[in-house]
C-alpha cells in the first residue's frame, strides 16, 4: 500500500509539474506604470498611453514576448506626484508586474525612483528632464533625445541659435513655473548663460497655479532683455504666449522650453499667436524624410486618437512612448528573460532600432547623442489643424543635421 501511495503521489507531482509549465508560459508578461489620465498633463498622458497600447497589440499579434502575451497594467497618477509612490508599490506588491516604466514627465518620474531603486528594477523613463542627476541609478534609462547632459542639451539649440544672431545678444530673462521640470530646465539655461557670457537681467519663478501672466511679462519687458527663455507646462505656456501677444513683448527671441505647443490642442488654440515663437519639438513634417519609419505608426495612432479625442497629430510624445517599449522588447528577447540586472546591462551596451531612429544610452541612462529640435513657428493663420500636417509652418533651427532655415528676429517683427 505504501509503495502504491508513493507511486501515486509521484505521478500526481509529475502531472502537476507538466501542467504548470504550459500554464506559466501562458501567463501574461505584465508591464506596470502610472500615467496622467487626468490633471494638467492628461492630454499628453493619454496620447502616450495610446502609443503603448498600439505597441502591445503589435507585439501580441506576433505571439508576444518569449511566448507570453503582453499586458499593460496602469493607474491614473492624476498628474500629481504624491500619488506616484502608492501606485508603484501596488504594481509591484499587488499586481506583481514583471517590468516597470514611467508615466509622462519629470514630476511623476522623480517620485517613482526611490521605489524602483529599492526593488532593483530596470526603469525606463518617458520624457523626464535630468531626473537621474539626483539619484545616479545605474538601471535608469530615458527615452528623450536631450543627450548625456539633458538640462544642457534641452536648452542648447535655443542658445546656439541666439548666439548666431548679429549683433550678438547681450542680455537675457529667464522665467518658469515653480515645479520640477521648469526648475531643471532653468538650471540648464543658467549654465548656458554662463557659457555664452550673457547678462542675466531677470530670473524668477511663478506659482504653478498662476492664471494671469500679464504682470510677469510686463516685469520682463521692463528689463528690456535681448532674449526671453521660458520653461512652462501647457496651461501656463498658453498664458505666457497670450500675454506676450497682448502686451506686445519686444525681444529678439522668445520661447525655448514651453511644453504644450508641440500638441494639436495648443497649436489650434493659439494659432497665429505662436508666430515668431522659438521652441523645442521632437518632430515636424519638414524633417519627415529623416523618419520614414514613422508613417506606419502615425497612421495607426492618428486614427485611434481622433476617435478617442486625444492629440490627433501625435508628432511629439507618442513615437517616443512606442520607442520606449521597443527598447524593452528588444532587450528581453536578446537576454532571453526578465532578469533586471541583465536587462540593464544589455541596455547600457546596445544600440536599438526604434520608430524614432537609432537609440543608444550614455552611462547615466540618457541618450548618448542629443537630437532635440529647436524650431520657429511662422505663417500660421487661423486654427486649422491641417496646416500643421504639411511643411510650411515650422523652420528647424537646430541641430545642424536637421536645419531647414535661419531664425527670423526680432520676435516682435515676425508675428505673421
Amino acid at each position: 500500500m505504501n509503495r502504491l501511495t508513493t507511486w501515486f503521489s509521484a505521478g500526481l507531482l509529475a502531472l502537476s509539474l507538466a501542467l504548470a509549465a504550459p500554464l506559466h508560459a501562458q501567463q501574461p508578461l505584465k508591464v506596470g506604470f502610472g500615467m496622467s489620465l487626468t490633471g494638467p498633463l492628461a492630454g499628453n498622458g493619454k496620447a502616450a498611453l495610446i502609443a503603448m497600447q498600439i505597441w502591445a497589440e503589435d507585439v501580441n499579434a506576433k505571439g508576444g514576448i518569449l511566448g507570453r502575451k503582453v499586458e499593460l497594467v496602469y493607474y491614473d497618477d492624476q498628474t500629481n506626484p504624491s500619488t506616484v509612490p502608492s501606485i508603484y508599490n501596488k504594481l509591484l506588491d499587488v499586481d506583481k508586474v514583471d517590468l516597470l516604466v514611467s508615466g509622462y514627465g519629470t514630476n511623476v518620474i522623480a517620485p517613482a525612483m526611490p521605489i524602483v531603486m529599492q526593488r532593483n528594477m530596470a526603469f525606463m523613463g518617458l520624457f523626464g528632464l535630468n531626473v537621474n542627476s539626483k539619484f545616479n541609478y545605474d538601471r535608469y534609462f530615458q527615452i528623450m533625445p536631450a543627450g548625456p547632459e539633458p538640462a544642457i542639451g534641452w536648452t542648447q539649440g535655443f542658445f546656439d541659435t541666439a548666439m548666431g544672431l548679429a549683433p550678438k545678444p547681450q542680455t537675457i530673462a529667464l522665467v518658469g513655473a515653480d515645479a520640477e521640470y521648469p526648475a531643471l530646465a532653468l538650471e540648464g539655461a543658467r549654465e548656458q548663460v554662463k557659457r555664452t557670457g550673457l547678462k542675466l537681467v531677470y530670473d524668477k519663478t511663478y506659482p504653478p497655479n498662476t492664471v494671469d501672466f500679464s504682470p510677469i511679462v510686463r516685469a520682463i519687458q521692463a528689463t528690456n532683455p535681448d532674449l526671453v527663455f521660458v520653461a512652462s507646462y501647457p496651461p501656463d505656456s498658453a498664458g505666457m504666449v497670450r500675454a506676450a501677444n497682448e502686451i506686445g513683448l519686444k525681444t529678439r527671441m522668445f520661447g525655448g522650453g514651453l511644453v504644450g505647443p508641440q500638441f494639436a490642442a495648443l497649436k489650434t488654440q493659439l494659432g497665429p499667436l505662436l508666430n515668431g515663437l522659438v521652441n523645442y519639438e521632437t518632430f515636424a513634417p519638414e524633417v519627415a524624410g529623416k523618419f520614414p519609419f514613422l508613417d506606419q505608426f502615425l497612421a495607426k495612432y492618428q486614427e485611434r486618437a481622433v476617435k478617442e479625442g486625444v492629440d490627433p497629430l501625435g508628432f511629439y510624445l507618442p513615437p517616443y512612448a512606442y520607442a520606449m517599449m521597443q527598447v524593452l522588447d528588444q532587450s528581453i528577447k536578446a537576454t532571453g528573460g526578465l532578469d533586471q540586472a541583465k536587462l540593464s546591462d544589455y541596455m547600457h551596451k546596445s544600440e536599438f532600432d526604434t520608430y524614432v531612429g537609432k537609440v543608444r544610452f550614455a552611462k547615466n541612462g540618457e541618450w548618448a547623442q542629443p537630437r532635440m529640435l529647436t524650431v520657429q513657428y511662422h505663417g500660421i493663420s487661423g486654427s486649422d489643424l491641417e496646416q500643421w500636417k504639411k511643411p510650411g509652418r515650422v523652420t528647424i533651427l537646430a541641430p545642424s543635421a536637421y536645419m531647414t532655415g535661419a531664425v527670423m528676429a526680432p520676435y516682435h517683427d515676425n508675428k505673421k
